[in-house]
């Protein structure tokens, strides 16, 4: 069986993040193929185009670590319905120069979870937007998870909820075949073509 390393991103500083919970669930009930490289974002600077000349090493260790990745998972909280900065800035790192950004054709995975009846959904459309129109490929469907208290995951990222925990299993089951898919050589020829001939006619 063939493993791929993916990316995990959460979009939240607390050590006591719901979001930070939810990602360690899913870690757990991920399948055999797929293997979490955590992905520290807090020491990214703000954004500046002034820096590019010479980048801080963080931004040149974050950017390296996910390109090395086979695909990504963001699971993110949702900040006055769209997502927090902390996450937005990294995106923005990653995707510069524009001709090696980390995102282009990776295999992303997005979730989240919230106490709100619709936990982070209008912050997950922001993100799917935005990691769209980097050239993500962002896989189809909706990982909305409504936080039920504080037993619902444990810190350690356990669920007391057994539908939820089958709900995040088939979920990260459809994201492994899906990062195997996209992963596939065949895929990747298909996909420097259709490039190829775009930018023929550019």
């Amino acid at each position: 069986m063939d493993h791929y390393d993916i990316a995990l991103l959460v979009g939240s500083l607390r050590q006591a993040s719901i979001n930070r919970r939810l990602a360690k669930a899913m870690v757990k009930l991920a399948p055999e193929n797929l293997r979490f490289v955590w992905i520290t974002l807090e020491d990214l600077p703000f954004y500046n185009g002034d820096l590019e000349p010479d980048r801080p090493e963080a931004v040149t260790r974050f950017t390296r670590q996910v390109a090395g990745c086979a695909g990504v998972l963001a699971v993110t909280p949702e900040y006055n319905r769209s997502i927090p900065a902390l996450l937005k800035n990294a995106i923005d790192w990653g995707s510069k120069p524009l001709d090696r950004a980390v995102w282009r054709d990776k295999p992303t995975l997005i979730a989240g979870t919230s106490p709100s009846p619709i936990a982070t959904a209008l912050g997950q459309q922001h993100l799917r937007q935005i990691l769209a129109i980097l050239g993500a490929s962002v896989m189809g469907g909706e990982c909305y998870i409504r936080f039920e208290g504080d037993d619902f995951i444990s810190p350690e990222g356990d669920l007391a909820n057994a539908s939820t925990e089958a709900f995040l299993s088939d979920y990260l089951r459809r994201f492994g075949d899906f990062v195997s898919r996209l992963a596939a050589p065949d895929h990747h020829s298909a996909a420097r073509s259709v490039r190829d001939a775009v930018a023929a006619l550019a």
